[in-house]
């Protein structure tokens, strides 16, 4: 079966897109959550204190980096009074949406997928009744070609974590607690909190054995349809059952 892969961008009021437009280095992508949104804030270089304003007016600094590739916020924001909204007119039209949104010089740019070519021209025609909006790219895909981010929503993935498990892999991470080699110990990760090594470790133990078991479903749609066995584990056992 044929399916259709197209990226649109739009003009509507957003302030997503109005601080796109005002700061035309500024790239922001978001991922919608079940209540919330997700933004990622890149810019080549240091936001002034008017940018850095807005991004304060957006919602909660969850991360700020700055580094030779430029600078890297991440916000959680909440939008919810926002009516009408553009992701409902894809799903009106039958047309799923693959996240994230990008918002650049004005523009938010949207791709989607749809299983007939006439719900992304019927989709195009309601877009253009009440916004500007333009058409950058239509290509047909295979159904084997479906991005496999459309397959693990963020808000499943993190799904039974509590806030303090996720708050101590979140420093764990950042701590290059992951990195080879660590730049950190658990011990060193324990000492920045007020609770006890033992604790944390709880902690980020069960946030770690969480995430790869709500990851487990998806990793395993992405490795569903190839044949290669990079670690030669049925070879492995083939071995091993001819010896017995």
């Amino acid at each position: 079966m044929s399916l259709y892969e197209a990226t649109i961008r739009v003009k509507h009021e957003c302030p997503y897109r109005e601080i796109s437009e005002q700061h035309p280095d500024l790239t922001i992508r978001e991922w919608p959550l079940s209540d919330c949104q997700v933004l990622e804030i890149t810019s080549e270089t240091t936001p002034t204190d008017e940018l850095r304003d807005d991004i304060d007016q957006l919602g909660t600094v969850l991360h700020e980096s700055k580094g030779n590739e430029g600078y890297h916020i991440v916000t959680q924001s909440c939008l919810c009074s926002l009516e009408q909204s553009i992701i409902d007119r894809f799903e009106k039209h039958n047309c799923l949406y693959q996240s994230p949104t990008i918002y650049r010089q004005g523009w938010e740019h949207y791709t989607v997928v749809a299983f007939d070519g006439e719900d992304i021209r019927e989709l195009l025609g309601d877009l253009r009744s009440d916004r500007e909006i333009e058409l950058l790219s239509k290509t047909s895909i295979s159904e084997k070609q479906i991005p496999h981010s459309m397959l693990a929503p963020a808000n499943q993935l993190f799904e039974n974590i509590t806030d303090r498990q996720l708050a101590a892999l979140q420093l764990a991470l950042e701590s290059g607690y992951y990195e080879q080699p660590r730049k950190t110990s658990l011990r060193d990760l324990a000492d920045q909190t007020a609770v006890a090594r033992s604790t944390y470790e709880e902690h980020l133990r069960k946030a770690e054995n969480k995430l790869l078991t709500n990851a487990g479903q998806f990793l395993r749609l992405v490795t569903a349809t190839s044949a290669a066995d990079p670690l030669q584990v049925e070879e492995t056992r083939r071995t091993e059952q001819a010896a017995d």
